[in-house]
């Protein structure tokens, strides 16, 4: 300490060292020392308010000791990763490596919406899944493999289709959504009940051998609506079982999408919020594009408290309100 006139209390467990210590530190030219008399344990027998500090255990820091080695995350950086919760639209190409390298990195609680069932043709790029697993529900196949992986991790299964009459009761639990959706109703969906919830949504899609990363940020940033007013027609926007994926692009996008909601959880660097970075495995580049928001969308962060979540139909249009008169 430079300014030797800022008060200083040295504490101990009875008060005899502290009284020492301060002797010291008032010789070295401290003006303005005390030790708490009694010391801790007289503190604590009077009744006064105190708390043990939070620590990792000793087997999380052995699993961790990568990440507390890193000045950027450390144990306070650690201890929010426990504290978090990220919600994964999907455990299918984009949810499978997301999820593994959440619960991996010591992401708290992990939700899972999905309720289809392994099929064979998804092993080529889903790897929360083997062929054991063939016909098993996928929410049970992914919670059984997060959980040999790091039972640290507490992971929620929703075994539903994610509708208006659910998505907000979900959504309400959760820090930030690794949307790994894959058709536009769903999209749109999301994005109006993360709007008007706040909750930011790290996106990701796939195609043949192309993936898209950016990260939706509802409270003043850009949004899907903003990127994407409206659905294209279903001919110029085929799924993977019809236009097909190259098994190894889910876990490239889908690593980003993990790293993006860690980033998130510890306000790391620069998100992609604004930003989309589009992969191309045929030429291996990697290119990036400025998005804008949209100043004659309805469907905003200042408007949050007349969105109206509903069902959406093929064309996804948003439902809000009248603004109130007066």
């Amino acid at each position: 300490m430079t300014d030797r006139d800022q008060p200083i209390v040295v504490m101990c467990a009875g008060g005899v060292r502290s009284a020492f210590a301060a002797d010291t530190l008032q010789q070295l030219g401290y003006t303005d020392v005390v030790s708490m008399d009694g010391g801790f344990n007289t503190w604590k027998d009077e009744g006064r308010d105190w708390r043990t500090p939070r620590t990792l255990s000793a087997e999380q820091r052995n699993r961790y000791q990568r990440h507390l080695l890193l000045p950027e995350v450390g144990e306070e950086g650690q201890l929010k990763l426990l504290d978090a919760s990220v919600l994964m639209l999907g455990a299918g190409g984009l949810g499978s490596p997301a999820a593994l390298y959440l619960a991996a990195a010591g992401v708290g609680r992990i939700g899972i919406i999905d309720m289809d069932v392994v099929d064979e043709s998804n092993l080529q790029r889903q790897i929360l899944h083997n062929l054991d697993r063939v016909g098993e529900r996928k929410v049970d196949s992914a919670k059984k493999t997060l959980t040999a992986l790091n039972p640290d991790v507490d992971v929620v299964t929703y075994d539903v289709r994610l509708g208006a009459d659910n998505i907000m009761d979900i959504l309400s639990d959760y820090d930030v959504v690794v949307d790994g959706a894959d058709n536009f109703p769903s999209r749109y969906l999301l994005n109006d009940a993360s709007v008007k919830l706040g909750v930011p949504v790290v996106h990701g899609s796939i195609f043949r051998f192309e993936g898209q990363v950016t990260v939706f940020d509802p409270r003043g940033g850009v949004t899907y609506r903003d990127m994407l007013p409206e659905p294209p027609p279903a001919e110029f926007a085929p799924s993977c079982a019809e236009a097909g994926v190259l098994g190894v692009l889910p876990g490239i996008v889908g690593s980003i999408q993990a790293l993006e909601a860690i980033k998130l959880i510890l306000g790391l660097g620069d998100g992609l919020s604004g930003r989309l970075v589009a992969f191309d495995a045929m030429d291996m580049t990697f290119r990036e594009y400025r998005l804008q928001r949209d100043p004659s969308l309805e469907v905003t962060w200042e408007n949050r408290d007349r969105i109206e979540i509903a069902e959406l139909d093929g064309l996804c249009m948003p439902r809000v309100s009248a603004p109130a008169e007066g």
